[in-house]
């Protein structure tokens, strides 16, 4: 697909991207994932991150190796690693004289009209502002009813929100495989995907690493709620951001979903 002309982009970054295997945050590739995201600012697109991680990095500096079950851990997990989360990116970020602003949403905020024609308008001014929205789901209050499930899907909903030209998926993978490549040396990536189908849903495995709550079947299922508005969505290996440049450039890496 030509990317040259588009605009809007909602790059979404999971937690097993963003962290180390001790819950740590992996500076290095944050650093790097802002400053490419910088630069395409620069060139006059309009990026809108979603990112994961106030879990994982409240588990982290707790030092907590197992993701907790409770509800009220998890919030106050949240809590610790949020604030940490977004100083990161500000001061990463600011490296690179952007600016950035935090968009914590809940399921309930964005499934009614007003509320959600709200955050529809305070996106926009962001934009206009030039200013990048990092949002991220309000684990802090959110409870079973009110919540996403996962960042994979609050990543399409946003791309809804903000008309985005494309959704654009950093995780531990380098696109959908027709069997799973971690256990199968043979597994081919499939480039480009024309419609989702049952076979294609069968190919996504379980939930993902110990530090988030995503699998590439939270993908798959995020790429048919942006097809519904006809935004394109791409799944690329997140441990080099420079990914993004490439698939600007029209290389063929990852899986794109057409529409």
């Amino acid at each position: 697909m030509n990317l040259k002309n588009t605009n809007v982009i909602v790059v979404k970054v999971g937690t097993s991207t963003l962290t180390h295997e001790n819950g740590k945050m992996n500076l290095r590739l944050v650093e790097l994932l802002c400053r490419v995201l910088s630069d395409l600012q620069n060139s006059g697109k309009k990026i809108v991150l979603v990112s994961s991680g106030a879990v994982g990095v409240g588990m982290g500096k707790i030092g907590l190796e197992t993701r907790p079950r409770g509800t009220a851990k998890k919030q106050a997990l949240a809590a610790i690693g949020q604030c940490e989360l977004m100083f990161i990116y500000d001061k990463f970020f600011g490296e690179y004289n952007q600016n950035v602003a935090q968009v914590l949403l809940t399921a309930d905020v964005v499934s009614e009209a007003e509320r959600s024609h709200n955050v529809i308008n305070t996106f926009n001014e962001l934009l206009d502002m030039n200013i990048i929205p990092i949002v991220n789901e309000n684990d802090t209050v959110a409870v079973d009813e009110l919540n996403f499930g996962d960042n994979d899907t609050l990543s399409a909903i946003v791309a809804t929100l903000v008309g985005a030209d494309a959704l654009m998926i950093l995780t531990d993978i380098d696109g959908v495989y027709d069997s799973n490549p971690k256990t199968n040396p043979n597994a081919k990536r499939i480039p480009v995907i024309r419609g989702i189908n049952e076979e294609i849903r069968a190919m996504a495995g379980g939930a993902g690493s110990n530090r988030g709550t995503g699998g590439m079947a939270t993908k798959i299922r995020a790429a048919e709620i942006a097809a519904e508005k006809h935004i394109p969505t791409y799944i690329l290996a997140g441990d080099d951001p420079e990914n993004l440049y490439r698939v600007f450039d029209g290389q063929d890496i990852g899986t794109v979903f057409e529409v």
